[in-house]
């Protein structure tokens, strides 16, 4: 055998196992099943995965005894605790459970313990866990099976209040335990049917702020006293129209509370209400945008609230002092664009801690000392060696839709977009449908920008929150198909863009998000290249029979009752799993195995429907994951699965 012919065997060799390295399914996680889906290639995973390694930071808290803050990332496969010490010090991981957690440290602990909630493979029955980071031990503090939601804690750290539905599987019981035993857990209030939150809990510990949820317009906040097992209204005696309360506090001295409400104004504002009389004051009505979260000082009752405006963040400080004055002015901190999140005042009161993410950089924990207005950031998260300088920021449009009413949208635009060089587009859905695309860092973004060259629209279509209760309902049980006809209005906008390619439009969505897509598609297939869905709703019939009873009628009431026959016809018209035949382009269908919010059904029914209607599906389904794809690996894979995706079908 001759060196030469060694060499050339040699060659194949390599160039075989090099085309198996690029080529094989390894990348796909084992938890993970496809269909139709092609293997992703070396090259894509390679480009990718700098911006998937892009990390970022949550502020989680000030640790009890000033020594640092909790903020919550990812070194591994899911996000976990971590401590930090001082600004741009290291952070030290804390938990290291296998599934994603959530928590705080217990006020008053000294070594740092802290409560932490976690499920199991996305199925959202939340356990509650001490877990003390100096000993490393940790205890379960409920019962392993039900679903418990992580309410107040007292202001000592004693004691704990927890929703739970072990009773009967839907009903959120209101249950007092002792944050150091497991399974201490007393109920203090059943209820029926309804929703009810833990918002606050008093100074001395006797009262609890609860809050019973209907709907994202209309909320009934009660005090529950401990001791006497009663509880007080905190609506006005004569109060006729529907209400929303959030982000409710209880002032120092616990007889009165702060909230935000919509009950004065068409935006929730900061208002004071009097448990003696329940006499609402409105405190702050020169700011025209909702009041979304709320923060009061112990030592100086000084109010800290932050806003949504226009979908950016403002972040101010209040004295309850300058009513008395006369005065009711709130000094606005200055603070970078972004959105603000988690806002929580030192132990030391003189700084408020919280998260602060943009379009163009990822979130970090931040504070902000109020006197001085001195910014200082504490997390410093890796980019992924990325020029940070070249992520794309959106310019906020509006456009007309069918009844005349404007329409915000986030645009990005690609660097090298132009009227010679039209750019493709995705229109990214937001879910609720009640919620509202806030421009945040998305990695995916940035990279279809910047690598593919693709434009991304974020439309807040009506019935998307923060543009005040009446643009919150226009969507709602009948009129849910007038969202999908302001989808149809933007691609009538793309149309006139000359830097876009209205021929090459891709619409992408996430739970209802996914609905949209769905629906979008029975409607515009003409104008709609391919589509992405996300843990969505397929047939508003079937996703209202076989959602979490607990979640039933909440839902029943922003998408109407498919139990009243009036609203059973409008789903048979409108459900996509009934158009589907409608639907004349590329779908991939992503779900979780374990959704207790869309039930995995739904992806069942579309797909394969679809799919016998002579389009291509793909389809990603996980076993160990839920509403969504909180798992690193799991969700770089669908992440890559869907810029092939893309490739083939949008900019090809």
């Amino acid at each position: 055998m001759t060196l030469a012919f060694i060499a050339v065997v040699s060659n194949i060799t390599l160039s075989l196992s090099q085309h198996a390295l690029a080529d094989d399914d390894s990348y796909r996680p084992p938890a993970i099943q496809t269909e139709d889906v092609p293997v992703v290639p070396k090259s894509l995973i390679d480009d990718l995965s700098r911006y998937q390694n892009i990390r970022s930071a949550s502020f989680a808290g000030w640790a009890p005894n000033g020594q640092g803050i909790l903020v919550a990332t990812r070194f591994g496969n899911t996000t976990q605790l971590h401590r930090v010490y001082k600004a741009g010090g290291r952070r030290e991981q804390v938990t290291f459970f296998e599934e994603p957690v959530r928590g705080r440290f217990i006020p008053g602990a000294q070594d740092g313990s802290m409560l932490v909630s976690l499920s199991s493979g996305g199925n959202e029955a939340y356990q509650v866990y001490r877990v003390n980071p100096t000993t490393g031990e940790t205890q379960r503090l409920t019962d392993g099976k039900s679903r418990n939601v992580l309410g107040a804690v007292s202001t000592d750290g004693s004691h704990m209040a927890v929703t739970n539905n072990s009773r009967n599987g839907r009903d959120m019981d209101i249950y007092f335990g002792n944050a150091n035993e497991p399974n201490g857990l007393t109920r203090l209030m059943p209820v029926e049917r309804r929703y009810w939150t833990v918002e606050d809990w008093s100074a001395g510990h006797s009262k609890l702020l609860i809050n019973n949820y209907v709907s994202i317009n209309e909320s009934h906040p009660a005090v529950f006293n401990r001791k006497t097992k009663s509880k007080l209204s905190l609506h006005e005696p004569y109060e006729i129209h529907k209400v929303a309360y959030t982000a409710m506090k209880f002032d120092t001295d616990g007889e009165t509370v702060y909230a935000a409400t919509d009950i004065a104004s068409e935006f929730r504002q900061l208002t004071r209400i009097y448990l003696n009389s329940r006499k609402h004051e409105t405190l702050v009505s020169d700011i025209p945008w909702d009041v979304t979260e709320i923060a009061i000082e112990p030592a100086s009752g000084l109010v800290a609230f932050a806003t949504n405006e226009d979908a950016y963040s403002g972040l101010y400080v209040f004295s309850p002092d300058s009513v008395d004055s006369g005065d009711k002015q709130s000094r606005r901190l200055k603070i970078p664009e972004g959105i603000v999140r988690a806002i929580e005042w030192s132990p030391k009161g003189d700084s408020i801690g919280f998260t602060l993410s943009g379009p163009d950089h990822p979130s970090e924990a931040y504070s902000i000392e109020v006197a001085s207005g001195k910014l200082t950031r504490w997390t410093y998260s890796e980019i992924g060696g990325l020029d940070q300088s070249k992520f794309v920021r959106p310019k906020l449009v509006h456009f007309k839709t069918f009844d005349d009413r404007s329409i915000p949208a986030f645009y990005f635009k690609p660097p090298k977009a132009t009227a010679d060089n039209p750019a493709p587009v995705i229109l990214n859905i937001h879910g609720g449908p009640e919620s509202q695309y806030r421009p945040y860092f998305s990695n995916s973004d940035q990279f279809y920008l910047n690598e593919l060259g693709i434009a991304v629209i974020r439309p807040n279509v009506r019935g998307s929150r923060g543009y005040g209760k009446s643009y919150l309902l226009l969507d709602n049980a009948e009129k849910r198909e007038d969202s999908v006809r302001d989808i149809g209005a933007l691609l009538d906008w793309i149309a006139k863009q000359p830097e876009l390619d209205a021929d090459r439009i891709a619409v992408y969505g996430g739970s209802y998000g996914g609905y949209m897509v769905l629906s979008s598609l029975t409607h515009y297939s003409d104008r709609i290249r391919c589509g992405v869905d996300l843990v969505g709703i397929a047939s508003f019939a079937s996703f209202l029979k076989n959602t979490s009873e607990y979640r039933r009628d909440l839902r029943r009431a922003e998408y109407g009752d498919e139990r009243d026959p009036k609203m059973a016809e409008v789903f048979r018209r409108i459900d996509p799993v009934n158009n589907a035949h409608k639907i004349k382009t590329a779908l991939l269908v992503a779900h979780g195995r374990n959704d207790p919010r869309v039930p995995f059904s739904e992806a069942e029914q579309i797909a394969p429907k679809v799919r016998a209607n002579g389009q291509t599906v793909w389809t990603v389904y996980a076993d160990n994951e839920g509403h969504g794809f909180r798992k690193k690996a799991n969700r770089d894979y669908v992440t890559a699965v869907t810029t092939l995706f893309f490739q083939k079908y949008l900019t090809d």
